[in-house]
């Protein structure tokens, strides 16, 4: 199991917990955070053992985006990671999720600031939940700066355009309650216990069929861009399959006889 000293990778059952470790800095992104943040995904896609991801910050802290005093500097913590970056240009962005999805179901949990790159992150994410003193925007234009981490693309997406376009453009901060009525985060629940609820939702998922999330999950996004019919074709074709598992067999059979499932990846 990897990790590094901004990130750390734990495992509670079928769920793989990656954790912003930066506290003292608002777990501001560092190239040993991306680092760790991409072994971690790759990990999570690796292992057949890990059903689901639940994607948090230490210290009652989210992410509150690049290290900008770093970047002002021409510097950022951890140089002996530089290399890993050289050698693949794109590694940031796949541990942003800008440019990798993971094929196991990610659940956020949020406490505190996801501001910038946080809330950047978050639109990789595939389910949310935060605590009711969250804080969420897009601050960069306030700054001179770009969401470049893809929210001019997936934000209008996931939020209706005007709102998308608000957080974009006026660079405001958004509380937990009016992140959840725009539909940006799901859940609002009480301060502290976003992991928990996290870790509930992700058991929820371990439950299921390992077979059938992963299809439903890459049935959803890969449609997206679709037309109605051209979707409802790849989606037969995404979803047949499943019907010819022997997973698909145990869980119809568990429920015959009344007795939780034992899936098995097949």
């Amino acid at each position: 199991m990897g990790g590094t000293e901004h990130l750390t990778v734990r495992r509670e059952g079928a769920t793989l917990i990656l954790t912003l470790n930066r506290p003292e800095a608002r777990n501001a992104l560092s190239l040993p955070m991306l680092v760790g943040l991409y072994d971690g995904w790759i990990e999570a896609d690796a292992d057949d053992s890990v059903r689901s991801v639940v994607f948090t910050g230490a210290g009652g802290c989210f992410c509150a985006g690049m290290d900008l005093k770093a970047l002002a500097g021409g510097s950022m913590s951890g140089e002996e990671y530089r290399e890993r970056l050289t050698a693949d240009p794109d590694l940031h962005w796949k541990a942003m999720l800008r440019h990798h999805r993971p094929r196991k179901p990610v659940v956020a949990a949020v406490e505190g600031p996801c501001v910038a790159g946080g809330t950047e992150m978050l639109q990789g994410t595939d389910i949310r939940v935060a605590g009711e003193s969250a804080v969420f925007g897009l601050y960069e234009v306030r700054r001179g700066l770009f969401p470049i981490g893809g929210s001019t693309v997936r934000l209008p997406r996931q939020i209706p355009r005007t709102h998308a376009l608000e957080m974009l453009l006026t660079g405001r901060p958004y509380s937990a309650r009016e992140a959840a009525d725009i539909g940006l985060i799901g859940r609002v629940v009480p301060d502290g216990s976003a992991l928990d609820t996290a870790l509930e939702i992700a058991d929820r998922i371990n439950a299921c069929g390992p077979l059938a999330v992963e299809a439903v999950k890459a049935s959803v996004y890969e449609t997206a861009a679709m037309t109605e019919t051209d979707g409802l074709a790849a989606e037969l074709a995404r979803g047949r399959p499943v019907f010819d598992t022997a997973d698909a067999r145990e869980g119809t059979r568990a429920f015959a006889e009344k007795r939780p499932p034992v899936y098995k990846r097949a």
